[in-house]
């Protein structure tokens, strides 16, 4: 019998099939997304117990399957549970929200362990420093720019005009073309959403810092908003549906 694989991995989602099993869906650091009946996992509490629950970390053991394309899931370790998150509704939404968009822009068996540590350190955020909508705005820059989703901010996607020091033109964000757009390219687009010159400024030091900014005071709350309004737009154009847990934190981030 082949050797199960290990592997770090989080709960991404988890629901019943039939009257013991679970199909689990992760989020692993070596192999990418990984989909995988748990069998018996409504009964075992030695395999699995309280493993299989979103926003878990924990160690995988798994095996493909000849004749499925579910893996089958031997067993997992727990390795950091987020207690904190689950501590408010405003957490819940806010985590939930971190987890379905890295769930819809990452592929099955697409490793990248750069995204399993961008969602890593975005709960572990939350967990320590609570929620923010420079949170969201930040985190969803780097996702994109991990997913290869990368939206131009810098140019007019169009006709490569920059934006800085044209302080009378109107400049707006294009779901189509992936990035700004001029006053005259926009013109050609009739979904195009204005963005103001400060959130263009904002949204392009987000996409170029390292790490998940922890400063909200730096920036608006005007223009933080703006900046994630525009960009859950365009994840949710990118992946063409909308997001279930979009509803749910924009109750809290239109008061963050």
């Amino acid at each position: 019998m082949p050797i199960p694989l290990i592997t770090p991995a989080i709960v991404l989602r988890a629901w019943s099939y039939g009257e013991s099993d679970k199909i689990v869906c992760f989020l692993t650091e070596s192999h990418g997304k990984i989909t995988g009946i748990a069998k018996g996992a409504k009964r075992s509490r030695k395999r699995f117990a309280n493993s299989l629950e979103p926003f878990s970390l924990v160690n995988l053991r798994f095996q493909d399957s000849r004749s499925s394309s579910l893996a089958f899931i031997h067993g997992c370790d727990l390795i950091q549970v987020f207690k904190n998150l689950t501590a408010s509704l405003e957490k819940i939404a806010h985590a939930s929200y971190l987890m379905e968009i890295t769930d819809a822009l990452s592929g099955e068996r697409d490793e990248n362990r750069e995204l399993f540590a961008h969602l890593r350190n975005g709960l572990n955020f939350i967990e320590e420093n609570g929620t923010s909508v420079l949170l969201l705005a930040a985190f969803e820059l780097k996702l994109l720019k991990l997913a290869g989703y990368q939206p131009m901010l810098e140019h007019c996607r169009r006709c490569g005009k920059g934006w800085r020091g044209r302080m009378l033109e109107c400049w707006g964000f294009s779901l189509r073309d992936g990035g700004v757009l001029c006053e005259g390219c926009s013109a050609l687009r009739r979904e195009v959403s204005p963005l103001s010159l400060e959130t263009l400024g904002v949204m392009g030091q987000l996409q170029q810092a390292h790490g998940l900014v922890s400063h909200p005071a730096a920036f608006s709350a005007a223009v933080l908003r703006e900046s994630h309004l525009a960009l859950l737009s365009f994840i949710q154009y990118q992946i063409g549906r909308e997001l279930k847990s979009a509803p749910f934190l924009d109750a809290f981030s239109a008061e963050s």
